[in-house]
């Protein structure tokens, strides 16, 4: 399965397809049954509304308040993140957490490393964190999925702890693959979770290093 050759975006247009994504995301979240936002998501540890609130942090948070976390955090970003979604997970109500995507769908914040790729992956990812470990059939679009897809790099592998070596992943659904060796099918934004570090539940991978991603 040979990639299509991507077309670069836009500033512009990848800042639509994040503003999209939120928009898809808050109205998704309005959505839940009360419980769901108790279930664990895909990211260890976290809930529905942990994962929501820490989406939101870069939009709540200024500058110095940021500093200021992670200095209590003696200087760990995975403590200072962790520490701050549940304790905004238990301070918003599930209406303003979704609220604060909504409102926040055209805001400039992007992580430290990767731009407006890396504030759309950010998203798309977290999004998908909740949606597959919920069961829910929501398809992210391909136009935002293809930006993301074709911005895996080995340094983003290593960054979010994703091995791939020995393995060629490959989309059922896109004209995309990535890597080299023993084939992993699947669907594209399940790939791409994988890309990221998750591991997904049973049944939605195929190829015979599936195991390697795949939940227990």
């Amino acid at each position: 399965m040979e990639n299509a050759i991507p077309r670069r975006r836009t500033n512009a247009e990848v800042r639509a397809l994040i503003a999209a994504e939120r928009q898809d995301l808050a109205d998704l979240l309005d959505r839940l049954r009360p419980a769901q936002w108790d279930e664990p998501s895909l990211c260890a540890g976290w809930r529905v509304r942990e994962v929501t609130a820490h989406m939101s942090m870069g939009f709540r948070l200024s500058l110095p308040a940021t500093m200021g976390e992670l200095a209590k955090a003696r200087g760990s970003l995975h403590r200072m993140t962790d520490r701050v979604a549940r304790r905004d997970a238990a301070a918003h109500s599930a209406v303003e957490l979704a609220a604060f995507l909504r409102e926040n769908a055209h805001h400039p914040w992007t992580p430290p490393v990767g731009g407006l790729q890396a504030a759309l992956g950010h998203d798309v990812v977290h999004g998908l964190d909740i949606t597959v470990a919920l069961g829910l059939d929501r398809r992210v679009p391909e136009d935002r999925l293809r930006v993301l897809l074709e911005g895996i790099r080995p340094s983003g592998l290593r960054f979010f702890g994703a091995d791939v070596g020995g393995v060629r992943l490959c989309a059922e659904d896109l004209d995309w693959s990535y890597g080299s060796g023993s084939p992993v099918y699947g669907a594209a934004q399940d790939l791409l979770l994988l890309a990221f570090g998750r591991r997904l539940p049973p049944g939605r991978l195929r190829g015979e290093a599936r195991s390697r991603f795949t939940a227990v």
